[in-house]
This record gives C-alpha cells, sequence and structure tokens, in this order.
C-alpha cells in the first residue's frame, strides 16, 4: 500500500472546488438521473432475488467505490487517509456480517482502528494527522458498517431463526427469501422518498428545510417526499402480498406504513448528512461514475441511514411478537 511505503508523501492539494449544485437541477439533468436509474435498477433487482454471493458481492462492490468517493471529500479537504486500510476493513465488513459473527466484526473494527494509527505513526506526520485518522475510520463505520446491514436485512430469516428458532420463525411467517422483500422495500422507500421530495419541492417548495447544508430543500418537498416513501413502502406490501405472499406475510400492514414513514424519513436524514459532508468539502457531488446522479455515494446516501434503519426495526418488531 502505498501509503506505507511512502512516510514521508508531501500531503495533497485539495482539488479545485466545483460549483455547487443550483436551486433546481435543469431539466438534462433529470432525463440522465432516470436513465442511470433504469439501468441499474434491474440487476439490483436480480441480485437481491438471487440472494447469498450475489447480494453480498454487490455490496463489496458498492461499499468501495462509494468509501473510496468519500475518502475523496477528506482529500478535497487537504488530509491523507488511509486508504488501502480503509478499503480493505469496508469491503470485509459484509463478509462478516454474510458469515453472521458479531464478535468478528468488533475484531476486525478493532484492528483496522490500530492499524490505521499505526500506519499514521509510519508516515511521521503530525500535520493533518487527527483528520487523516478519524477520516480513515469514518469512512470505514459511515459507508462500510452501515451498508453491510443490506446483507443482515437480506438474510433476516436467519437473524429470526438464530435468536428464537426455526418454529417462531414460521409461525412468525418469516420465509428464507423474506428478506428480499425487507431489502426491496427500504429501498423503494428512500428511493421514493427522494424523488417525491424533488418534485414536491419543485412545485410546491417555499420554505427552506435546511439552507445552510442544502439550499435546494423545502419543508413542501420534505412533506411531499415523507407521503411519496410511506405510499411506495405500502404499494412494495401490496404488490409483494398479491405476488409472493410468503415472503411478506411477516410484516403487518400498520407496521409497513410506519416502518415506511419512518425509513424515509432516515433516508432523507442521510441525504442531509452527505449534503453536509460535501458542502464542507465544497464540491457539487461526490464523484461522477453515475450520470444525473454524480458518484455512488450520492446514490446510497439515504440508504445508509435507511436500511440499518429497517433492520433494527425489523428485530424490534419481531421481539414485540414473540414476547407481547
Amino acid at each position: 500500500m502505498s501509503d506505507l511505503a511512502a512516510p514521508d508523501t508531501p500531503p495533497l492539494h485539495p482539488r479545485p472546488a466545483t460549483p455547487l449544485p443550483p436551486e433546481k437541477p435543469p431539466r438534462g439533468d433529470l432525463i440522465a438521473r432516470l436513465a442511470t436509474a433504469a439501468v441499474l435498477i434491474p440487476p439490483v433487482l436480480y441480485a437481491i432475488a438471487q440472494g447469498g454471493l450475489w447480494v453480498l458481492g454487490l455490496v463489496i462492490v458498492v461499499i468501495l467505490l462509494g468509501q473510496r468517493e468519500f475518502y475523496g471529500l477528506i482529500e478535497d479537504k487537504g488530509a491523507q487517509p488511509i486508504v488501502g486500510f480503509g478499503l480493505v476493513a469496508g469491503g470485509a465488513l459484509p463478509v462478516v456480517a454474510y458469515l453472521g459473527n458479531e464478535y468478528h466484526a468488533t475484531v476486525l473494527m478493532t484492528m483496522t482502528l490500530l492499524a490505521v494509527m499505526l500506519a499514521q505513526l509510519r508516515r511521521r506526520r503530525i500535520a493533518d494527522a487527527l483528520a487523516s485518522i478519524s477520516g480513515t475510520f469514518f469512512g470505514v463505520f459511515y459507508v462500510g458498517w452501515l451498508l453491510s446491514h443490506a446483507v443482515v436485512l437480506r438474510n433476516f430469516h436467519v437473524q429470526v431463526v438464530e435468536r428464537y428458532g426455526e418454529a417462531a420463525a414460521q409461525r412468525l411467517h418469516f420465509a428464507p427469501d423474506s428478506g428480499a422483500f425487507l431489502l426491496v422495500f427500504t429501498l423503494v422507500a428512500v428511493g421514493l422518498c427522494d424523488t417525491g421530495a424533488y418534485f414536491a419541492g419543485r412545485a410546491y417548495g417555499n420554505r427552506k428545510l435546511a439552507p445552510a447544508i442544502s439550499p435546494s430543500k423545502t419543508l413542501e418537498g420534505a412533506a411531499g417526499g415523507l407521503l411519496a416513501g410511506t405510499l411506495g413502502a405500502l404499494a412494495t406490501k401490496l404488490l409483494f402480498d398479491f405476488a409472493w405472499p410468503e415472503l411478506s406475510q411477516g410484516l403487518s400492514w400498520a407496521a409497513a406504513g410506519l416502518f415506511g414513514l419512518v425509513v424515509s424519513g432516515l433516508g432523507m436524514a442521510g441525504d442531509l448528512v452527505e449534503s453536509l459532508l460535501k458542502r464542507d468539502a465544497q464540491v457539487k457531488d461526490a464523484g461522477s461514475l453515475l450520470p444525473g446522479m454524480g458518484g455512488i455515494l450520492d446514490r446510497i446516501d439515504a440508504s445508509l441511514l435507511g436500511i440499518p434503519g429497517m433492520y433494527y426495526l425489523m428485530l424490534f418488531y419481531v421481539y414485540l411478537r414473540v414476547n407481547v
């Protein structure tokens, strides 16, 4: 890894700041965004339907791309993250989640922190040491740890069986592939929340939601986004109840509505968090890989909070159904 081989490497120069986004993106960006979504959605749905190594591989690739973009934001601030160690740890987290050993995740995070600190010592650089160490580790947690929850959410049947047994999983109607429904449910909620907020904000937006962080977001847009996300989640439940009822019976309609609302709100918060990071780095997008969308991190920002939120909501939901 280049970070270890060149301890005296001079600090990186921040890349020139790109203009911040306009209040309302041009129509061409919307068309490019829709075209990119049309290309990405089918393979993502296929991987979710297949489960297993398909989901694991997809999550690893997305984590590595998103985490590298995050480190680019840190480099824009003039710091030098320990990129090699960070990417190895981030890519290993979904593997640990797939194997289902929480103890190994704790060991991995601990060893990553130690390795990053030792790597910084080897550089013999005092300048930006705090930003380099903390930024590297935060990238592992922010992208790698949070998105790894997609693996355990897809394997939610395993989570129920390990905690309460196969009999409880059958009684609560959690089939082996119920996690496919839960993951699609979550992605639809956060995706339509973002889309609904965009169109509601353009049509009715007047009062700013967080002008210092994202001037284009409005309270009216947020309300429209929450409504769209919740309705999208309920529509997903309806679709699965008709087409694949064995996958969605474990989630009641009341819980689907409530969880759709909460997950949409978490997705909106995730969007604002990434906007905050980009504004601090003075860049418009975290990357340019996806036409009309920016980078991978710009596309998954809402899911980084929405997916873990759905996973822990489901754990609490199952706990209540078993014990109350």
